[in-house]
C-alpha cells in the first residue's frame, strides 16, 4: 500500500483537511440551535477520564465573604473569651505569632459582640447576627478549624482561590471546568458576580478567577449585577442577526486559516469564544429577564433583580445553575472589620444572611440542592484581640483558626467539624487547611484531587499543590 493511499492519511492531516467542514458544522450548530438534539454535547467538554469517581454534585456555588468575616461573631462561640473581655490577651497565645496590624500594640481580649443560640435538631450554635442562616442549621456543615497561610488580603484571596499565594496560577473554577467542562451550551462554565456593602469594600483582582496557565477558555467571566451583565452583549444599532452571522462566519474562517499555519491551541479557544459570545447575545438577556419569576420568589430573596445586590446575585446564581453553569462564585466585599465591628456585622449580615437562606431554600424546593455544593466563607477569620476602643472596636486579620460552612449534595448537614481553643485563636481539633477544602470540593465533583493535573514548564501542577491535602470525609454522607 503506497504512502499516498487515502487510508494512510495522518490524524493531523485529516483534521486540517476536514477543518473547514467541521467548523461549518460547529457554526451551523451555533447559528441554528434548533438543530441541536436534546442530547447535544456540552459546549465546553472536560478532559478525558474525568470524573474519575462517582460524583455527588454537578456544580459549585461559592458564597465568598471577601474581607474575612469574624468566626467569633458567626459560628464559634467562646464563653472564656467573654469572661476575659477587656483583659490582656495571654502572651502564650500570641508570642511569635503572625499579627497583621497589631504589632507592638497592647493586646486585649474582645469578647463575642453578640449572643449565640442553638438551632435545629442538631443544636448548631449560630450567632444572632445570622437569624436566617440559623434556619439552615440542619442543612449546613460548619468547619470551625479552618487555617490558611497568608495574613494579608490579596495573598490570602489568592491562596483561597488558587491553592497557592503565587500569582498567576489557575483558579478553582478554572480547574473544575478544565476537568469536567460545562453543561451549558449558551453560557460560560465559570461565572463570577460581585456585590459590596460594609466596611472597606476592597477591590477584588480579576486574577482571582483567572485561568492561569490553563487554556484561556477556562477563565471565569464576570457578570455585572446591574445593567447589561456583559459588555457589548447586545448588537449595535443597525446590526442585524444576519450581518452578525456573516461576521462570525468570516472571523471563524480566518482563525482556521491561521491555525493551519501555527497550530496554536489558543486559536481553538478564540474560535470557541466567538461561538460562545454569539450564543450569549441570546442567552444573557433571557437570563436577566426576571419576568418569569413569581413575586413570592423575588420576595424570598429580597430583590426585584438587577440592583447590584448580593440578593440579586443569589437569584442569578440559581438561574445560572439551572442553565448548567459549572462553577458560580459570588463575592460580597465589605467584611474587613478592623473597626465598628457590631455596626458593620449588622450591615454585612443584613445584606447576605436572608439571600443565602433563600438560595439554599430555593434550590431545595427545586430539587437542585442534592446536586449542588454550596460553600460559605472568606479568606481568613478575625483575632480574639481588639483594635480601636470602646464601641468602635474591631478585630484584626487571623489565620490560625476560622469558620466556613458547606451544604448540598453529599454533605452531612447539622455537623460541626473541628474546634479552636477556648479563646478562638488556634485550631486545635481536626485542623483543616485551604488545601483540604479544595480536595473535598473536587471529591464531591467526582475528581481525585491528586489526579487532576496540567503540565506546565515541565511540571505537573494541580490545584492542591505538592503538600499534603485530604478530603474532609467526616463532613460527607
Amino acid at each position: 500500500m503506497s504512502i499516498t493511499d487515502p487510508l494512510q492519511i495522518a490524524r493531523r492531516t485529516f483534521l486540517r483537511r476536514t477543518g473547514t467542514g467541521l467548523g461549518s458544522i460547529a457554526l451551523a450548530n451555533l447559528l441554528h440551535p434548533d438543530l441541536r438534539g436534546a442530547s447535544a454535547a456540552p459546549n465546553q467538554p472536560g478532559i478525558v477520564g474525568f470524573p474519575n469517581r462517582p460524583p455527588r454534585v454537578k456544580r459549585v456555588i461559592f458564597l465568598y465573604m471577601s474581607g474575612g468575616p469574624s468566626h467569633l461573631e458567626t459560628f464559634d462561640y467562646k464563653p472564656k473569651l467573654a469572661e476575659l473581655n477587656d483583659q490582656p490577651m495571654p502572651e502564650s497565645y500570641t508570642q511569635g505569632q503572625p499579627i497583621a496590624q497589631l504589632q507592638g500594640a497592647q493586646l486585649k481580649c474582645l469578647g463575642p459582640q453578640t449572643k449565640f443560640q442553638r438551632y435545629g435538631q442538631s443544636g448548631q450554635e449560630i450567632s444572632d447576627f445570622l437569624p436566617w442562616t440559623a434556619k439552615l442549621a440542619d442543612d449546613i456543615a460548619i468547619v470551625r478549624s479552618m487555617t490558611t497561610d497568608q495574613i494579608n488580603h490579596d495573598p490570602a484571596h489568592t491562596l483561597m482561590n488558587t491553592g497557592t499565594s503565587i500569582s498567576g496560577r489557575p483558579s478553582i473554577g478554572s480547574w473544575v471546568t478544565y476537568g469536567l467542562g460545562s453543561e451549558s451550551q449558551d453560557l460560560p462554565g465559570f461565572v463570577v458576580l460581585t456585590s459590596q456593602g460594609g466596611r472597606n469594600p476592597q477591590p477584588i483582582s480579576s486574577r482571582q478567577w483567572h485561568s492561569g496557565f490553563l487554556p484561556s477558555r477556562y477563565q471565569g467571566m464576570e457578570f455585572y449585577a446591574s445593567g447589561d451583565p456583559v459588555h457589548y452583549v447586545r448588537n449595535p444599532r443597525g446590526i442585524t442577526s444576519e450581518r452578525q452571522r456573516r461576521l462570525v462566519d468570516t472571523v471563524h474562517a480566518l482563525n482556521r486559516v491561521r491555525d493551519e499555519v501555527v497550530d496554536n491551541p489558543e486559536i481553538a479557544t478564540r474560535i470557541a469564544s466567538y461561538e460562545m459570545a454569539f450564543r450569549m447575545q441570546t442567552s444573557v438577556p433571557g437570563l436577566m429577564d426576571l419576568s418569569d419569576e413569581p413575586q413570592h420568589v423575588l420576595d424570598m430573596y429580597g430583590t426585584q433583580g438587577g440592583d447590584g445586590s448580593f440578593a440579586s446575585n443569589c437569584l442569578l446564581a440559581r438561574r445560572l445553575a439551572e442553565k448548567g453553569v459549572r462553577f458560580i462564585q459570588l463575592y460580597h466585599r465589605g467584611w474587613d472589620h478592623h473597626g465598628d465591628l457590631v455596626r458593620y456585622m449588622d450591615t454585612c449580615c443584613g445584606l447576605t444572611d436572608k439571600p443565602t437562606w433563600a438560595l439554599l431554600t430555593d434550590l431545595k424546593q427545586r430539587g437542585m440542592l442534592d446536586d449542588t455544593l454550596i460553600i460559605w466563607g472568606g479568606e481568613f477569620g478575625r483575632t480574639p484581640m481588639f483594635q480601636g476602643k470602646g464601641s468602635t472596636a474591631g478585630r484584626d486579620h487571623h489565620i490560625k483558626g476560622f469558620s466556613m460552612w458547606l451544604a448540598g449534595g453529599g454533605i452531612r448537614g447539622g455537623t460541626t467539624y473541628g474546634a479552636t481553643d477556648e479563646l478562638g485563636y488556634n485550631a486545635v481539633q481536626d485542623v483543616a487547611h485551604v488545601r483540604d477544602l479544595h480536595a473535598t470540593l473536587l471529591h464531591q465533583l467526582g475528581i481525585d484531587h491528586d489526579r487532576l493535573t496540567y503540565k506546565f514548564q515541565g511540571l505537573d501542577f494541580r490545584l492542591t499543590g505538592v503538600e499534603e491535602a485530604r478530603v474532609l470525609k467526616a463532613l460527607l454522607n
